[in-house]
């Protein structure tokens, strides 16, 4: 795997080199740029052009995460205790347009920056599987895959807690659209939490996805609440995560998205991953 984290974990404040500094200190090879304006400003051309800029300069590989809340919700800061606002699958026709175009406003930024990459969410937290999330997850994806194609951005689809990104849906909607050029972002933690008689599990999650899996989105949780903790904080198999990682490319990116509520610091980040880094590298190296 490819080591990277996300600036999920600084979310609560306003993106700048010196926090993607401290994470590339961290050994991170890639950094996601979580799209909230609050946080990376892609309205803000001379912002947008400070994060190029670094990346540029640094060779890192840049990915994006979706804006997930409108700016004029309170502060716009994403919570994993508040429902989002932005809903690229939502019942109303408006709603979803209007998602659609936030979402390209972001992409918008690669323009700039240079983003190999954007992940999306289908739906929200529980939504139901029917015929009309399938029609409106084939109509979202269309638009924003042709929209990100010509900046050099490939679209990534991400399993949630709901019924519309099981891998068997997920897989389904990719398989309908003919989307072969989409690829998936597979949530260690979200596959984690939706273990059930009725759900796949992690290995089975993989085993399904594997020739589409591009990003694998590493974060712990004790099996309840998606509580974004480093990984060794919770109950997920660590060591049976690095055999199945082992199954993928080695150009797979493992991405690692941690809470923002923890209150770290640029220094704690940077120690944090490098350990976080050194322990897959350790579980992988215990296979041999």
């Amino acid at each position: 795997m490819q080591p990277a984290v996300s600036t999920h974990v600084f979310l609560q404040q306003r993106l700048h080199p010196g926090l993607l500094d401290a994470l590339h200190r961290g050994g991170a090879q890639t950094i996601e740029v979580v799209a909230a304006r609050h946080h990376f400003d892609y309205s803000d051309r001379a912002a947008v052009r400070d994060v190029a800029t670094w990346f540029r300069n640094t060779g890192v590989t840049a990915t994006l995460h979706q804006p997930l809340y409108f700016s004029d919700r309170g502060s716009g800061q994403w919570s994993r205790h508040v429902a989002p606002n932005i809903n690229l699958i939502d019942p109303e026709k408006s709603h979803r347009i209007t998602a659609m175009d936030e979402v390209k406003r972001a992409l918008e930024a690669a323009e700039q920056v240079p983003f190999t990459a954007c992940v999306l969410h289908l739906g929200q937290k529980d939504d139901p599987w029917n015929t009309r999330a399938l029609e409106n997850s084939l109509t979202a994806i269309e638009h924003l895959k042709a929209f990100a194609h010509p900046l050099g951005v490939r679209i990534l689809i991400e399993n949630l807690q709901n019924e519309i990104t099981t891998p068997e849906h997920i897989l389904e909607i990719l398989n309908v659209g003919h989307f072969d050029r989409v690829g998936v972002a597979l949530d260690i933690g979200h596959a984690h939490l939706s273990h059930s008689e009725n759900n796949l599990g992690i290995d089975e999650a993989i085993a399904l996805l594997r020739p589409r899996i591009a990003q694998l989105h590493l974060h712990d949780n004790h099996g309840q609440h998606d509580n974004h903790l480093w990984p060794g904080s919770g109950t997920i198999d660590w060591n049976n995560i690095a055999r199945q990682a082992s199954t993928l490319p080695a150009e797979t990116t493992g991405l690692l998205e941690i809470a923002h509520d923890l209150e770290e610091t640029p220094e704690s980040v940077t120690t944090k991953t490098t350990q976080a880094f050194d322990f897959f590298k350790r579980n992988t190296e215990q296979l041999a």
